[in-house]
């Protein structure tokens, strides 16, 4: 059972709002991703399909940018630590599980990116097209499109573990460290975090 004050105590040390608008925004941008992307590959040769691509190659250099920016700042604004009262596997389980996020929202734009400058369309970033870095590849192109595609699995895998992991903070333990990542009005008042 968890206590008032360890509430309080978890609450007292919420994210800051640039990195509660930069998950949230995230959040949205990537499952949006995720489901343009799937839609894409099941048009991928119909009339009209280019569009989708581009808008797809457009807000994968917006999240791109968007994460990297998430990550400086985690690294300057550590979170607070979870509550003593969890296990130790929990907790180094949430590490190891934020880490891969981390790393599986790296990898999937760059690999993305990479395979789009690769190929013959290059990219257009909503509506201008960018120069190009590399000489047209198919072969290598599709390899990166590939590394793309294996990226987002892994990437769906630890999502739907971190939402399960805050719906068990919020609806079992109780302990207010779903809250933390909230706009939420506090009662309490204290240190900011990441």
């Amino acid at each position: 059972m968890r206590t008032s004050s360890s509430i309080a105590t978890v609450n007292s040390r919420p994210y800051t709002p640039l990195a509660m608008l930069l998950h949230w925004t995230l959040a949205v941008l990537i499952v949006g991703m995720v489901a343009l992307g799937w839609y894409m590959m099941e048009i991928e040769d119909d009339p009209g399909s280019a569009w989708f691509f581009n808008l797809h190659k457009s807000i994968g250099l917006l999240i791109a940018g968007l994460v990297l920016l998430r990550l400086v700042w985690r690294l300057g604004h550590p979170p607070a630590p979870l509550p003593s009262s969890l296990p130790s596997w929990q907790v180094n389980l949430s590490r190891a599980t934020h880490w891969l996020l981390y790393a599986a929202m790296i990898a999937m734009p760059t690999f993305g990116i990479i395979g789009a400058l690769l190929s013959k369309k290059g990219i257009v970033f909503f509506g201008t097209t960018l120069p190009r870095v590399f000489e047209a590849n198919h072969d290598l192109a599709e390899t990166f499109f590939d590394a793309h595609s294996f990226t987002t699995w892994i990437l769906v895998v630890m999502v739907s573990l971190h939402v399960l992991a805050g719906l068990k903070h919020l609806l079992i333990d109780k302990d207010g460290v779903f809250q933390r990542m909230w706009f939420v009005r506090r009662r309490v008042t204290g240190q900011r975090t990441g």
